[in-house]
């Protein structure tokens, strides 16, 4: 039931949205320029790689040895306002109609993280990753890695339909509010750098 809803409700909003979806392709292309897409592979349900896709918030700006230059020197206003209001994450609709994603469930990270997590933080990938999920809505990125991953596993041995469309609904105040968009003294989040104590 979760997957015949995931791909009715994405193929809805990809349809209706259409128009927004076109609208913000535009502007990133005058503001960042191209590519549109910002596309990377990211660990999905049991690791398995997949290549998520979502609106660039960035600029391609690097320093005189080529490194790329932090986050918070990258974003652009524009690409606050994308973030902040989660339109960037509107191309992830199509990794739901692929399989590779669900409307709700982990966010799935960075590749270089799952060798890092203890036993218990691993169960987040028990799951499809979601557009949205439990942490998301109970702090998003003000939490410590340790409390999202928490989250993550509550969710996974919790979830049911009824708590998906709570989190939906959730998700809808948290976005319109604009809440725990970052992490304290950062653009986004720090680095996951490991727990001190492996599962």
């Amino acid at each position: 039931m979760k997957r015949i809803f995931d791909v009715i409700v994405a193929a809805t909003m990809l349809i209706v949205l259409c128009p927004l979806i076109l609208g913000i392709a535009f502007v990133v292309c005058v503001k960042l320029g191209r590519p549109i897409l910002f596309s990377q592979v990211r660990p999905g349900q049991h690791g398995k790689p997949f290549r998520m896709i979502k609106f660039r918030t960035m600029l391609d700006a690097v320093d005189q040895h080529g490194t790329p230059l932090p986050d918070s020197e990258r974003l652009t206003s524009f690409g606050r306002m994308l973030r902040a209001t989660s339109l960037d994450e509107l191309p992830e609709l199509v990794n739901v109609l692929r399989g590779e994603m669900s409307l709700v469930g982990p966010r799935p990270l960075l590749m270089q993280y799952l060798p890092l997590y203890t036993a218990e933080q691993a169960r987040r990938h028990e799951v499809r990753p979601g557009l949205t999920g439990w942490a998301q809505v109970n702090g998003r990125n003000s939490l410590s890695w340790e409390d999202r991953f928490a989250l993550d596993v509550w969710y996974v041995d919790h979830r049911t339909m009824l708590l998906d469309l709570r989190i939906l609904w959730r998700t809808l105040r948290k976005v319109i509010l604009k809440e725990g968009i970052s992490a304290e003294g950062e653009a986004t989040m720090p680095p996951f750098t490991g727990t001190n104590e492996r599962g």
